[in-house]
Formats: C-alpha cells, sequence, structure tokens
C-alpha cells in the first residue's frame, strides 16, 4: 500500500472553529437600543399628547377648558362640535364653507406664485453669472431674516394706495396673498438655488448637443429634476397661506373675506369661560386636516428634497 493511499484512508480529524462575534459598525448594543428606544416613545408622546388632548376636548360636550382626566373618549362624547362649527363657525353671516374657500383661495395662490416666480430667479442664480448677483442674492437673504410681522405696517401703506374705483388692494384677498408672497419667495428662491446646484451641468450641456435651448434645457432638464424641491416650496407655501393670519387681521374688514385663522381666533372669548372649548377644538381639528392630506399626498418629494436642498448653496 502506498503512502498516498494510506494517507487517503486516514481519518479525518475535524479541528474545532472557533467562532467570533464581529460587531458590525453602526450595530448598537441591547442596552443603548432599549434607552434609545425608550427616549424615542417619550419624544412621541410629548408631541401626540397635546394631540390627544385636543381630541379629548372636541369630542366632550361639556365645553371643558381642559379634560379632567386621561380619558381620550369622555363621557357622552359626540360629534356634536363638529356640526355646529360646520353650520355657523362665528357669529358673523358668512359660513365655514366661505372661510375655507378664501383659505384655499389665498393659500393655492402663494404656492403657486412661490413656485413659479421662485424656479425661475433660482435657476438664472445658480447657472447665469451676471453684475451685481451676489449683490442681489445677499438682498434676498436680508429680507428672509426679517419676520413677517415687520413689513406689516409698510406693506399696509403700499397696498392702501392701489386702488381701481371701489375696489382697494389692500382690503382684498389679493393683497394678502402679495403680502405673504413677499415674505415667501426670499425662502423659495434660496431653497430652490441651492436645489439646482446639485444637478450636474453635464446633463444640461448634453441636452445643448441634441439641439435643446436655454428654455428648451430649463423645460426639459431642469424642471423634472427639481420636483422634490418644488414639491417642498408649495407645500410651506400653501402652509404658510392656509395658516396665515397677521396681515389678514390688519388688511380685511368685511367678514365675507375672512379666512378659517382669523375664525378660529374669533372664536376665543375675552374670559377662559366664556370661550366653547369643544367647538374651538373641533374647529382646530378641521383646519389642521387639509395641511396634513396635502403633507401625505407630498411626502415623498418633501423628504428628498429638503436633504438634497440642504448640501450646497
Amino acid at each position: 500500500m502506498t503512502e498516498q493511499t494510506q494517507l487517503a484512508k486516514a481519518p479525518v480529524i475535524a479541528m474545532p472553529i472557533a467562532r467570533t462575534r464581529t460587531k458590525h459598525r453602526g450595530q448598537l448594543t441591547l442596552s443603548r437600543q432599549i434607552v434609545l428606544q425608550i427616549i424615542c416613545l417619550l419624544i412621541a408622546f410629548t408631541c401626540l399628547f397635546p394631540l390627544l388632548w385636543v381630541v379629548s376636548m372636541a369630542l366632550d360636550p361639556r365645553n371643558l377648558a381642559r379634560p379632567d382626566g386621561l380619558n381620550l373618549i369622555p363621557q357622552g362624547a359626540s360629534l356634536d362640535a363638529f356640526a355646529r362649527v360646520i353650520a355657523q363657525p362665528t357669529a358673523n353671516p358668512v359660513t365655514f364653507w366661505q372661510l375655507a374657500f378664501n383659505s384655499l383661495f389665498i393659500a393655492v395662490l402663494i404656492a403657486t406664485i412661490s413656485v413659479a416666480v421662485g424656479i425661475l430667479a433660482a435657476y438664472v442664480f445658480s447657472r447665469m453669472r451676471f453684475t451685481g448677483r451676489a449683490f442681489l442674492m445677499l438682498a434676498i437673504l436680508a429680507v428672509l431674516m426679517l419676520p413677517a410681522v415687520a413689513t406689516l405696517a409698510p406693506l399696509f401703506t403700499l397696498l392702501n394706495r392701489i386702488q381701481f374705483g371701489t375696489f382697494n388692494l389692500r382690503n382684498s384677498l389679493l393683497g394678502v396673498t402679495l403680502a405673504v408672497v413677499a415674505g415667501q419667495l426670499p425662502f423659495a428662491i434660496w431653497n430652490m438655488k441651492g436645489y439646482i446646484d446639485t444637478i450636474p451641468r453635464e446633463l444640461e450641456e448634453a441636452a445643448t448637443v441634441d439641439g435643446a435651448g436655454s428654455f428648451g434645457v430649463f423645460r426639459h432638464v431642469i424642471l423634472p429634476l427639481s420636483k422634490p424641491v418644488i414639491a417642498v416650496t408649495a407645500f410651506f407655501g400653501f402652509l404658510a397661506g392656509w395658516t396665515e393670519f397677521y396681515f389678514s387681521w390688519a388688511f380685511l374688514q368685511a367678514p365675507k373675506d375672512w379666512t378659517l385663522a382669523m375664525a378660529l381666533n374669533g372664536m376665543v372669548g375675552q374670559y377662559a369661560a366664556n370661550t366653547k372649548w369643544s367647538e374651538f377644538a373641533a374647529f382646530a381639528i378641521l383646519v389642521a386636516v387639509p395641511v396634513a392630506v396635502v403633507y401625505l399626498f407630498l411626502q415623498r418629494y418633501i423628504i428628498s428634497g429638503l436633504t438634497v436642498g440642504g448640501v450646497k448653496g
């Protein structure tokens, strides 16, 4: 028997393989995971508790200033408060749907103007070099740092001078819209410029080689790739218009031009005991629902737009 045959018939001894636990980068220990999950639960509870409180107040028929217990569904809960505020939200002869239409008109118009003007200005600032570019960008940034209420008096005086017959621009929904747009545009321009800066110029050069002009490049390259930041800008414009109060309260006089925010503020009595808190809470929920629906509809674009838009610019 040859030596190779003997080696082949020799019993194979299995050597124990030491099992080593490797900790992947970024992997947390069990104790750290438990601590972080507890912290997240506390944060979630802190955010959700006021919302649950408002829901409980809206369902409570007793019009309490605050819930008298930790019951989410109070005794005798009903939706009567929602029915009452929809039927007659204020003492003025204006319906809930008229208030909602006025708020929707302002919100949609602000979102549209902010996106339309902002994307054009952002593209110019991002791709073109011209005299005074840096100064204009700093001027827009300076306006962005001003609080909206600081421009109330000058805008009131300016818009009040614009009048056509019996129509006064200040005392109109259009005047309120222009006042809010004046403060919303700087954010729109800077936000969209930062996003456009991240779009590779090679894509525009390739479109130019294929025969596309300046407008064709902007329409077929920049606009499709800018959908996330357009969604972000439109959402913030809609939110600013839907919840707008300062300019509406200072500019508008006729109850037929009131917005939901103005009516909600009008429901608060001089003293807490005079306020119908169940109706106030129900009205607050009705005002908040459309914003949540718009956010859910644009959510996938908003997340990517907020992430990429802050990289450059």
